[in-house]
């Protein structure tokens, strides 16, 4: 069990692709969406996660996380079970100072949508913006993957 501190970005250029140390597809679901308790399922390259994530603090950047590797197939069997709405896309991993930034680049329902991440370690922790870097999207939730489940990029 860990907070989780991080900063979300939204992406002006594809410049992160040549920086990018490694890319990994990604599906994930939701067995529940509510706010103050998601539970989501991913598929992570060959591996199964379930994760359970608490409510944000007020400014959007720290809340709780706990997360638990799974076998691959109890994780397909699990996506079955979830929420209308599934994510895919693309995570890419970039450093910048002493921070990995991870980039995910979305498809199907929300193709066009690219959303930076960077882990902190306390809230006010000064990071490196690279170029690419564009406005601040902390703490507005139409930019979790929970509600993009619901209301997916491509029907803003």
């Amino acid at each position: 069990m860990a907070l989780e501190i991080e900063r979300k970005f939204l992406v002006t250029s594809e410049g992160f692709k040549s920086e990018a140390l490694k890319s990994t597809r990604i599906r994930q679901g939701y067995l529940s969406s509510q706010p103050g308790r998601t539970v989501r399922v991913r598929i992570k390259g060959e591996k199964g996660f379930l994760t359970v994530k608490g409510e944000s603090n007020e400014s959007g950047t720290t809340r709780f996380e706990w997360e638990k590797e799974i076998l691959v197939e109890e994780a397909n069997e699990l996506l079955k079970l979830c929420e209308p709405g599934l994510i895919d896309k693309a995570r890419f991993e970039v450093i910048s100072g002493n921070h990995i930034i991870e980039v995910d680049e979305f498809y199907g329902e929300n193709m066009g949508l690219v959303i930076a991440e960077i882990e902190l370690s306390i809230e006010n922790e000064i990071i490196t913006k690279p170029s690419w870097l564009g406005i601040e999207v902390t703490g507005d939730t139409k930019y979790y993957n929970s509600a993009l489940t619901m209301t997916p990029y491509s029907k803003w």
